[in-house]
């Protein structure tokens, strides 16, 4: 044999299995075959003794072959052009012959029952997807309209709702030109409304210890007790005015009927204020008699459809099982049990929950009324264009001699004037839409209206007067200023339970709706007549507009439109049709930064509601800090910035209350020129445990307004006020007598370009930036020098080793500053510590770029003395320029301007999170 095929036959031997392994006793026999010795091998052939050889090879062939190691082990018995890729996780692709091997080296897994009624087609039938939208509504309360919100709004779960934030589409300019000229339309059913029964004047002494007159007026003001306008006030724990506010609250009292002294009041709150004002009016109304609601029957399937005899009835009758991976059919005992029923109201509620509460000493009762109404508000000068165009007052009162009032179900809350008193609500809402009417002519804009008017109605269901394609409703060229509804005009039978339960259970079904479509002779005309079940009681209440200020006065004005439940969606696809614009969360911030008025709970930092929306918005935005890669992260600390995700309410006014007390002017005039030790006397000496509170007295608001020297929007011009007495050092620390641990509320222009955001910082201009303003006065402002961060190099060494760090933290010098001039910029770094445990502990607390706890001196922790910050910023669409909301110190108020020129007074720089240029701004307290 020649060289080249020795070397063939070795490499193809070479892929021969290694499991042929040939006994001592054969190899011996092979040998004395070749030699031929046939005395062990006996009468053996040669041909059977390589039969015998090869069958060993064949074995371990076959055992290669069957082996499941390999990833294309059953592959191989199938020929090439049927081999797919699909096979290896479809074993359903493979030929019948093979499947089973192959679900058996598939780890043999057990087979999962295939869930029942798994196909879309059964998913999306009515029972089932009804039942699973009533599962989905255990852990968050669903609107009526959340299956229309959440197939055009980015949904959140907020404040244990499933709301609409904002749409999916762009529409922010949309949006505000509807506000400015036509309408846009909000879904306000998540509000909690607490309803109180009782007398008079015991309701008005129990709610008298949660309100102040100091703050503006309150539930016994004349013109809201009457029952004709919606009051406002800002509630607070009892008896204790003007600290440890609750929040606002909107509340409406029922109309006065004849010879009674019993009333009934509906309060307005926003859900994270219900949990603290509905224990603090059980408090005041003694009101600790929880009512437990009534046992509802739960009615069987065979009491319902009673079919078979009890001797004809099988005693055990036997069920199949269900088989795996078939579908269910309906039995007749699935077809005999009551129907699902859509959840209405709150779905989150235990049906042993009280909502009822009473007390035997006052005899007041409190209900909670949550989600026993829905809430729509339409915002613009056209909103009444809108409800003229959607409601039609009924008018058609042939049965009310029969049935006794305008439903079949209100006889006994019906009063013998019913003709005449619809009659007069007739005539003005016809005012209202803009009708032609006998006796009053129509108004062009919804500001026109006196803020706060009720009109009770009772309308037609608006699913009658439809239109087949969406038209927007036009305004009229009348003009007239309306003076008032009569009071009896305000009455409503929506007031009444039983009223509200009846109209929401006899509903005109849509199946029945369009059945009745049908039979019209025209397609599209109204149905005619309206059926009983048609007439829906509801409340339009006039929402004002912007109410304070020297600019844009009613900007914002509309209505809510209070409904039954269960008539949510019947009333908003028809005023959708009128061409309004829907606006979610996102835009209700964005109406009230245009009306320059806090929002809450957002703009409450003195509220429990609101600390607690403060601590969730640092954990989330300290959450997407965290998410971005340390090089992608904004240094913080180099900005100059100490609290870039929360704003220190506390911290500032201890600060800004003692630097006043300690004679604090002198230190302000140069703010460049401060000493470490002042510093350090600021933060180690503790004040009292008096909490912040924002300053709501309308006569010290008037009085800090009239010393900032209001202006126009950009400072353009000033605006005239009344008689002010003039700002002295005197009257500056009289004032700070009564509110030196107070904040105001402040709405800040820009003169130039820019945009503020979110927690930009309010700081002192000195004397040198007042002059480079007054030589151009759109100059952009100055600079803030860059801060060393102290963190840094720290972080970096507990990286790269933690106990080395520890150990160096405990013999670190003070470091000094480079990059700033400002002496707080080289404060010992505050997590040096003598014990190295405790320093490697804040070693690994640490995050680049944001200051640990506690944090140093905010006042002067910049180059400019920091007076408070901002809690809502943005481009103004109504202004032209930027502007901001936010929180200022008194006391840091009054000593600026008290050092401020006349001509410059009321001027103040704003500086962004992420930015060190600071631009200039003009403060406007508005009242």
């Amino acid at each position: 044999m020649s060289a080249a095929k020795v070397k063939m036959r070795e490499k193809k031997m070479r892929n021969q299995p290694a499991s042929v392994q040939y006994s001592t006793s054969t190899l011996n026999e092979d040998r004395n075959a070749q030699n031929g010795d046939t005395s062990v091998t006996g009468k053996l052939p040669v041909s059977g003794l390589f039969a015998r050889a090869r069958s060993a090879e064949v074995k371990a062939m076959l055992k290669a072959v069957t082996k499941t190691t390999g990833s294309s082990h059953l592959f191989g018995a199938l020929p090439k052009h049927m081999r797919r890729r699909a096979m290896s996780h479809n074993t359903k692709r493979l030929p019948r012959r093979l499947r089973d091997v192959a679900n058996r080296m598939a780890g043999s897994k057990k087979k999962k029952e295939q869930a029942k009624n798994k196909s879309r087609k059964a998913r999306r039938r009515h029972g089932n997807l009804l039942l699973e939208f009533n599962r989905r509504q255990r852990k968050n309360i669903w609107l009526e309209t959340h299956i229309w919100h959440a197939k055009r709004f980015h949904m959140v779960k907020k404040w244990g709702y499933c709301l609409g934030d904002r749409p999916t589409y762009k529409c922010y300019r949309p949006c505000y030109r509807a506000m400015s000229s036509h309408c846009l339309l909000q879904d306000l059913s998540y509000y909690c409304c607490i309803e109180l029964q009782g007398e008079e004047d015991k309701l008005l002494a129990a709610l008298s210890q949660m309100t102040s007159k100091q703050a503006g007026p309150t539930f016994a003001a004349a013109l809201c007790l009457s029952g004709c306008r919606q009051g406002s006030v800002t509630v607070y724990r009892a008896g204790q005015f003007p600290s440890q506010p609750l929040g606002p609250v909107t509340f409406l009292w029922r109309p006065r009927t004849q010879d009674s002294t019993h009333r009934q009041l509906w309060i307005w709150a926003h859900p994270t204020l219900k949990q603290d004002l509905l224990p603090e009016l059980q408090a005041v109304c003694q009101c600790c008699e929880a009512v437990l609601p009534p046992v509802v029957p739960v009615v069987t399937p065979a009491e319902a459809n009673p079919i078979l005899e009890p001797e004809s009835r099988p005693e055990n009758p036997p069920e199949a099982k269900p088989v795996p991976g078939t579908k269910r059919k309906r039995s007749s005992k699935d077809a005999g049990g009551p129907p699902a029923k859509k959840i209405l109201g709150d779905g989150t509620r235990l049906p042993t929950t009280p909502v009822t509460w009473k007390s035997s000493s006052t005899g007041i009762v409190i209900n909670d009324l949550t989600m026993e109404m829905v809430r729509y508000r339409l915002i613009g000068p056209q909103s009444h264009s809108v409800l003229a165009e959607t409601l039609e007052a009924a008018t058609q009162h042939e049965s009310a001699s029969t049935t006794g009032g305008c439903f079949s179900h209100t006889k006994r809350f019906f009063f013998p004037s019913c003709f005449l008193f619809c009659q007069q609500v007739v005539c003005v809402y016809a005012f209202l839409s803009n009708h032609h009417c006998v006796i009053h002519p129509g108004i062009y804009s919804t500001g026109e209206l006196p803020s706060g008017t009720v009109l009770g109605l009772t309308v037609d269901d608006p699913r009658l007067t439809l239109p087949t394609k969406k038209v927007k409703a036009l305004p009229s060229v009348k003009q007239l200023m309306l003076r008032g509804v009569p009071a009896h005009c305000c009455q409503s039978f929506l007031w009444e339970q039983s009223v509200r339960d009846n109209v929401t259970d006899n509903k005109i079904s849509e199946q029945e709706l369009n059945r009745m479509r049908s039979e019209v002779l025209v397609p599209g005309s109204r149905l005619s007549p309206t059926p009983l079940q048609g007439r829906v009681p509801i409340l339009l209440v006039h929402q004002p507009g912007k109410q304070v200020g020297h600019e844009m006065n009613s900007w914002g004005a509309g209505f809510d439109l209070l409904l039954p439940k269960g008539w949510g969606m019947a009333f908003w696809v028809p005023l959708v049709y009128r061409g309004v614009r829907i606006g979610g969360l996102n835009m209700s911030l964005k109406h009230s930064q245009n009306k320059a008025a806090p929002h809450f709970p957002h703009d409450y930092p003195d509220c429990p509601a609101g600390v607690r929306l403060q601590e969730e918005q640092e954990a989330e935005f300290l959450d997407k800090f965290k998410r971005h890669p340390p090089a992608k992260r904004t240094n913080y600390i180099k900005h100059g910035c100490l609290a870039p995700f929360c704003c220190p309410w506390q911290q500032l006014a201890e600060e800004w209350e003692l630097i006043m007390r300690d004679g604090g002017e002198e230190r302000k005039e140069d703010s460049q020129i401060q000493t470490t030790t002042q510093t350090d006397s600021v933060m180690e000496e503790k004040m009292t445990s008096q909490d912040i509170t924002v300053t709501r007295d309308r006569k010290s608001l008037r009085l800090l307004s009239g010393w900032c020297r209001p202006t126009t929007s950009k400072g353009q011009r000033p605006v005239r006020v009344g008689e002010v007495p003039p700002l002295s050092r005197s009257a500056a620390m009289s004032f700070l007598a009564a509110h030196g641990m107070s904040l105001v509320w402040v709405r800040l222009s820009l003169f130039s370009k820019g945009k503020p955001e979110f927690h930009a910082m309010l700081c002192v201009p000195t004397a040198e930036d007042l002059k480079l303003l007054g030589k151009k006065q759109g100059n952009g402002g100055p600079q803030e020098p860059l801060h060393r961060d102290h963190f840094k190099s720290r972080i970096k060494c507990w990286k790269k080793d933690p106990k080395k760090a520890a150990t160096s933290s405990v013999s670190s010098t003070k470091p000094e500053c480079k990059g700033s001039d400002f002496p707080s910029a080289s404060d010992p770094d505050p997590t040096t510590s003598e014990d190295p445990q405790s320093s490697s502990q804040a070693s690994s607390d640490l995050i680049l770029g944001l200051w640990p706890d506690p944090l140093p001196s905010v006042t002067s922790h910049c180059s400019r003395v920091t007076l408070g910050w901002a809690t809502q910023g943005d481009f103004s669409l109504s202004s032209g320029c930027g502007e901001a909301l936010g929180f200022v110190s008194v006391a840091g108020l009054l000593s600026t301007l008290l050092n401020q020129p006349l001509e410059h007074r009321g001027k103040l720089l704003l500086r962004n999170p992420n930015s060190l240029h600071y631009r200039f701004a003009k403060i406007n307290i508005e009242v």
